[in-house]
């Protein structure tokens, strides 16, 4: 029987991978809510994903990875997020990494081959750290106070970066840092056993606690030449970074539209049992509150299906560059870039709104710190601060609907 859970698992292959990802997750719930009660990872989920090789599903097949579609990406990073959203945007980062580098190739490829076979033959995690208090969202064009400065073959780092999702599981920190004395702005990989690297514990958000995105401090960090893996061109500040355009970036929409499948199954489960003496049957029977599930649904399944067409026409497309050459694809790639950030948009907005209506049709009880949607409430929230911002991707629509007409 079809359910909500795979009615985007279009083929055989895809319920399978649905199911089993399902079924790792769902073993640790109870993790997720810990997680959440200490502001910690869920380290065993995490650990279990990596046991199982998730963690390798966007490194290239010629370095042992599975480079799966976007498609399927998303698939199981909603359904981990069903269970424990922080550890699907947390485990999702680390994938959003490993999918651009693939992609984009922009590096040394001895450097980018040694990392990919550390992901798979050593389980090793990594994720960007751009975000520094004093310059706000990178998205927003701000210069990385974090200082690089050449030292003979080597460059002397100095720095802290906030937001580092994941921070006391990942191997390795891909970071941004203005040089010295040029004002240039270059990414360095930094593994994380390197001396003058710690975390200083400071996350203490009301939502999302699970991610422990906690301060990245670096004190005299010693890197090598071929750590600076590349030197930012310099572009228009009010643009988004390249890496927040990528198709990748949908794992958070994906994230948390799988809160919103939990916050529907909730209000489901709750309003099939719950009788008060007032009525003579559940209220789910109730017109007021088929009106409210049927406005859930509505909103749920308008962000899905806009969610899961983006994705299958970047995969089709993909594909089809294959075959063709890769100039074709990225002239589709400039097109279809406010259709990924205009996904984030909708998702959000409708991942709000029906754990909102969850939370109406539970009622008070969902407000207890003992029921989950109180915790999925404060998650769901989160996502109004996460990248691309709204005021971008309307913007983005705007210029290419102006594009058309010019």
């Amino acid at each position: 029987m079809m359910n909500i859970q795979n009615y985007f698992a279009v083929t055989a292959e895809q319920q399978e991978l649905v199911q089993w990802i399902g079924d790792i997750a769902d073993q640790y719930a109870d993790g997720a809510v810990e997680a959440d009660e200490h502001n910690q990872l869920n380290t065993e989920l995490i650990q279990a994903l990596k046991d199982a090789g998730y963690h390798t599903y966007s490194v290239p097949t010629e370095y042992g990875g599975k480079s799966i579609s976007l498609t399927d990406f998303l698939l199981c990073q909603e359904r981990i997020a069903q269970v424990d959203a922080p550890t699907a945007i947390a485990i999702g980062w680390h994938h959003i990494s490993m999918f651009n580098l693939s992609q984009s190739r922009a590096w040394d490829e001895e450097v980018f081959a040694d990392l990919c076979r550390d992901v798979v033959e050593r389980g090793a995690l990594i994720n960007r750290a751009d975000s520094e208090a004093a310059t706000g969202s990178p998205s927003r064009g701000g210069k990385p106070q974090t200082q690089a400065n050449r030292s003979g073959e080597s460059y002397v780092l100095n720095g802290r970066k906030s937001f580092t999702t994941m921070s006391p599981m990942l191997d390795y920190f891909l970071i941004s840092a203005t040089l010295e004395p040029d004002g240039n702005v270059a990414d360095f990989l930094i593994p994380r056993t390197v001396e003058g690297v710690s975390i200083d514990p400071v996350w203490d958000m009301v939502g999302m606690r699970g991610t422990a995105s906690h301060n990245l401090v670096l004190e005299n960090v010693i890197l090598p030449a071929k750590a600076c893996v590349g030197i930012r061109p310099n572009v228009n500040p009010n643009q988004p970074r390249k890496w927040e355009l990528s198709a990748y970036m949908m794992n958070i929409p994906a994230s948390y539209l799988g809160i919103a499948i939990a916050a529907r199954q909730h209000a489901l489960d709750f309003a099939s049992t719950y009788q008060p003496n007032s009525v003579n049957e559940p209220i789910i029977h109730l017109p007021h509150i088929q009106q409210k599930l049927g406005q859930l649904e509505l909103e749920l399944t308008t962000a899905r299906h806009f969610m899961y067409a983006v994705a299958n026409r970047w995969d089709r497309e993909q594909e089809h560059a294959a075959s063709t050459g890769k100039e074709s694809f990225s002239d589709y790639q400039n097109w279809i870039s406010p259709d990924l950030a205009a996904v984030k948009t909708v998702a959000i907005q409708a991942a709000i709104s029906v754990t909102d209506q969850a939370m109406r049709i539970v009622g008070a009880h969902s407000l207890a710190m003992s029921h989950p949607l109180q915790r999925l409430y404060r998650d769901v929230r989160f996502g109004l601060h996460n990248p691309p911002m709204d005021d971008v991707t309307i913007t983005q629509l705007a210029q290419r609907a102006i594009r058309t007409q010019l």
